[in-house]
């Protein structure tokens, strides 16, 4: 089967706000979320600015509905998907064949390193409460008992493009008669193990990111969680309200080239986008937008960019990162920007590529750098490129 899928509802936290309306305002004001370390306990707080949604655990936990013991991840996961179906608005949702296909990369592991701490001075010490939700599929099973959905409940784990790649599974079961409608999306709580794992791979900013930059110098990373609602053209139908696009194409690639780069020529990423374009039938000029993966990484934009020049060379549609509002959210990235992909098709918008000074020397595009409203906004490519090569691109598009 190959029927169309669309997007019913949307929902988003961040560092740039708690909700659907608190992201648009940040983006369309040009307010980055990235600053001074806050709520993370490390030693790097004065030496590695982050994206942090700006909630300590207990006002999260009362947001979403969900005891305080509960990981940060699962926290920020509610509080997005909630938001999603609530704004579908889906009469008799409880009747209808539903699932939910969630994406994390840390799962409980911010309860994890709490846990850890009393544990080591003392082996007889720690509050084991705190290690019960640390893998990556639990996140996802209290999210799902909370929003009432049992017929299908799925994680993802493919770092970056996790949510990406939820997304992208969650329209195959609908297309293929399995689901009426599917919440699906992704989650990123900030840990200690995460920030000092990326920052032993030296790829973090000391300052604000600046993604496509010439001078780039790596990534911010950042929190958060971003949720689509896709349903059948069946219950499409017979909604109140319009579907605000449809999700008309999706690839998936991987060019295994190493652990943690992109492959220099950026095969992964050129495969993931042509492959998006032939599901949907577009041609590369058909394409208004790029969202692109755009982490600031030496290695990330010269690989997303050479791949760009090889599939939409000499005409090229406006592109940007939102990672310079948001940091990089990992496993929740995919889903966030999924989100500002539809908002972009719902609201006419372009978004700057914040803090741009130089643009590469080595690619013949430039990123976008205005914020550009009332524009024609018909198909947005939405990028969203993992470790170990594994590369996913979406495309959303006018319904």
């Amino acid at each position: 089967m190959n029927e169309p899928v669309f997007v019913a509802g949307i929902g988003a936290i961040s560092a740039i706000g708690n909700n659907i309306a608190e992201n648009l305002n940040a983006l369309l004001s040009e307010t980055t979320g990235i600053g001074k370390m806050t709520g993370l306990d490390s030693v790097h707080r004065d030496q590695l600015p982050v994206a942090e949604v700006k909630m300590d655990h207990q006002a999260l936990a009362s947001l979403a509905g969900l005891p305080e013991g509960i990981s940060r991840t699962a926290l920020l996961s509610a509080v997005a998907a909630r938001e999603a179906l609530g704004s579908a608005a889906i009469p008799g949702f409880g009747k209808l064949r539903s699932g939910f296909i969630s994406a994390n990369s840390v799962g409980g592991m911010d309860r994890t390193e709490k846990f850890f701490i009393p544990f080591m001075e003392n082996n007889q010490r720690g509050r084991l409460r705190d290690v019960v939700h640390h893998e990556c599929g639990t996140v996802t099973e209290l999210v799902a008992d909370k929003l009432g959905i049992k017929d299908q409940v799925t994680t993802i784990s493919t770092a970056c493009s996790s949510s990406a790649n939820a997304i992208f599974f969650g329209a195959r079961l609908i297309r293929n008669g399995l689901l009426d409608v599917v919440v699906a999306g992704g989650a990123d709580s900030l840990t200690k193990f995460t920030l000092n794992g990326f920052n032993t791979l030296m790829i973090l900013d000391s300052a604000l990111c600046k993604p496509f930059d010439e001078n780039r110098k790596g990534l911010n990373l950042g929190e958060g969680a971003g949720y689509v609602v896709l349903v059948s053209e069946k219950l499409a139908a017979t909604l109140d309200q319009k579907p605000i696009c449809r999700l008309s194409g999706y690839c998936n690639a991987n060019d295994a080239y190493h652990q943690t780069a992109s492959s220099p020529d950026g095969t992964g990423s050129f495969l993931a986008m042509s492959g998006a374009l032939q599901k949907s039938g577009l041609n590369p000029a058909d394409i208004s937008y790029i969202n692109l993966h755009g982490t600031g990484t030496q290695n990330n934009d010269i690989a997303e960019g050479t791949a760009i020049k090889r599939l939409f060379d000499p005409h090229y549609p406006p592109m940007s990162s939102t990672k310079a509002y948001t940091g990089h959210t990992l496993g929740g990235c995919g889903g966030l920007e999924a989100v500002y992909s539809i908002l972009a098709i719902r609201e006419g918008l372009i978004y700057p590529n914040l803090r741009l000074e130089t643009p590469m020397k080595d690619l013949p595009f430039r990123v976008q750098t205005r914020l550009q409203r009332h524009a024609a906004v018909e198909h947005v490519l939405s990028n969203s490129f993992g470790f170990g090569g594994n590369c996913t691109s979406l495309i959303f598009s006018k319904a």
